[in-house]
């Protein structure tokens, strides 16, 4: 079973929910307003993708910039917590490991 984690009003995570479910995808969605990401969820993406998942294309990105950037790693994955519209989305994982950041139909289509 899949999880989908991001926020339920953003067009890209609409566009990733519609395709799993045309694809017959069974997964969970995780509303980051209802439930924030934890320290440990997001440093277990860290690990997994490479880097923190950190949306730099959006609006809140631009509104805490230099905070974030002159943060240390701690202080930005409590920004990341505190303003989960910083994250990069939709984050999808399966058995709590991270399968994709961001939604590329394609790679979307080969999961079905």
């Amino acid at each position: 079973m899949y999880q989908l984690y991001g926020i339920p009003n953003c067009d890209t995570v609409k566009k990733a929910k519609k395709n799993l479910e045309a694809n017959g995808v069974e997964f969970d969605f995780i509303d980051f307003k209802k439930t924030p990401p934890s320290k440990e969820l997001i440093k277990r993406w860290k690990l997994k993708l490479g880097e923190l998942p950190v949306n730099k294309r959006g609006r809140t990105f631009r509104e805490v910039k230099e905070l974030y950037e002159s943060s240390t790693e701690a202080n930005q994955i409590k920004l990341l917590i505190e303003k989960s519209s910083l994250i990069k989305r939709p984050l999808l994982e399966k058995n709590l490991k991270p399968v994709y950041m961001g939604f590329i139909s394609e790679e979307y289509d080969e999961l079905s």
